[in-house]
């Protein structure tokens, strides 16, 4: 077993990034490069800006190659819950802008050829318990009538053709898309650099300081200074920006990949192929791999770090989990165990705007595989002053009460969600 992610895996090596010391004056200063960044550096450079990105590691080595694969549209809250939150007009802004990040996908590969094994899966959300077919039900109604016609909701005999596990029944979104995400996020720093973006590899902000109308950053390898900066780095966001870390809470993901599996196993556990997500609280998501692995991954455990020992770890969870969801294959073997960091804020919407000198994009909340494209192109949209796209704005955001940094609450969140899952 590897442990190592299967996108970082079974992907090409992106080769464009920049050598020698990191120098220069841009336009755009570029911290993170992952689906946001790279989104927003393709976009500035389409547009004739000198733009710069700076990632701490290789592109695509944090939340972008580490998640599960999922192109999911529609909301991480159950579509009636952010309409009792935010309004029913900046729901339904928010759950289109979902629907609008698809489409920027689909379009953006075809426009850069990027072979990524992009395709219309549809998702499915699981009802684990009969009560959760209701709530699933009443929320399906309201989407259906008010914002996603591509919806259906399937009953449990239904679900015998898509999914070999006991399940209560589920709706079905059928704009969600899946894609091999390690090959797209190549493509993208790839397509970035083809238009004239700088990608600085292993280059980490280390300071960052504005004077003037002019920025000056500060890494390992050199400096740069640009006149405008925008942060794009989610739950790897470095100290040096306080005010988001204040404001996202890094959670760990743990996913696991079998083997590949036969046309017979795929038959008995997914003859649908779509993407599907539990209704638990502490649940787990799944899909097949485009060489037909089952990757599987969920909050196996509440934890900030993701290493090798605690990845073991929630390897171990996840398989117990699968082998409980479909008991034909709990002897399976697994081939990859990875972890990553889930840049979640305390009401599991994400944000993007303008705060203290610098643009940002984040809190994805575990929905960021599908928006952050999109949302990193609205935001270079912004700094480019066209006009405003972006679906988050004035959307306010508190800092969480206590949080300086590290998450010393995660162990009595999960204890939180593990009763609730217990008890509803």
């Amino acid at each position: 077993m590897k442990f190592l992610s299967y996108w970082h895996d079974t992907a090409p090596a992106f080769t464009g990034a920049a050598p020698g010391p990191v120098d220069g004056h841009y336009d755009v200063a570029v911290i993170g490069g992952g689906f946001t960044g790279l989104g927003a550096a393709r976009q500035l450079a389409k547009a004739g800006a000198r733009v710069v990105v700076l990632e701490a590691e290789k592109v695509g080595w944090g939340a972008s190659g580490r998640n599960g694969g999922h192109l999911n549209n529609g909301l991480a809250h159950s579509y009636l819950a952010a309409k009792a939150e935010l309004g029913k007009e900046r729901a339904i802004a928010l759950y289109k802008a979902l629907d609008d990040s698809i489409d920027t996908l689909e379009a953006l590969i075809a426009e850069e050829r990027i072979d990524c094994n992009f395709r219309r899966a549809g998702k499915l959300k699981l009802a684990s318990k009969p009560q959760h077919f209701d709530a699933i039900a009443r929320n399906f109604e309201a989407v259906h009538a008010e914002v996603d016609p591509d919806t259906a909701l399937l009953s449990a005999d239904d679900l015998k053709q898509e999914v070999g596990a006991p399940f209560f029944g589920a709706m079905l979104s059928k704009k969600s898309a899946m894609m091999h995400m390690g090959r797209y996020v190549a493509g993208l720093a790839e397509a970035a650099s083809r238009h004239g973006a700088t990608i600085f590899e292993q280059a980490a902000v280390a300071e960052h300081r504005q004077a003037g109308n002019r920025h000056h950053l500060k890494t390992a390898r050199g400096s740069v200074t640009a006149d405008a900066v925008l942060v794009a780095t989610g739950a790897y966001t470095p100290s040096t920006f306080g005010y988001f870390r204040r404001r996202i809470i890094a959670v760990g993901s743990f996913i696991i990949a079998t083997r590949p599996l036969t046309a017979a196993e795929i038959a008995a556990t997914m003859p649908g192929n779509r993407t599907c997500v539990t209704s638990m609280n502490i649940g787990n998501y799944f899909r097949l791999s485009p060489d037909n692995r089952l990757i599987f991954g969920g909050r196996a455990r509440f934890s900030a770090t993701s290493d090798q020992r605690s990845d073991a770890k929630s390897g171990a969870i996840l398989r117990a989990s699968l082998a409980e969801i479909f008991p034909q294959l709990a002897s399976v073997e697994i081939d990859y165990c990875w972890g990553g960091l889930v840049d979640m804020t305390k009401d599991r919407f994400p944000r993007a705007g303008y705060h203290d000198g610098v643009w940002y994009a984040m809190g994805y909340s575990g929905h960021g595989a599908q928006l952050s494209t999109h949302l990193g192109m609205i935001m270079a949209d912004a700094i480019l002053d066209r006009p405003d796209r972006n679906p988050l704005n004035g959307l306010e955001w508190p800092a969480v009460p206590g949080h300086f940094g590290k998450p010393w609450f995660l162990p009595l969140v999960g204890m939180y969600y593990k009763m609730l899952d217990r008890m509803q």
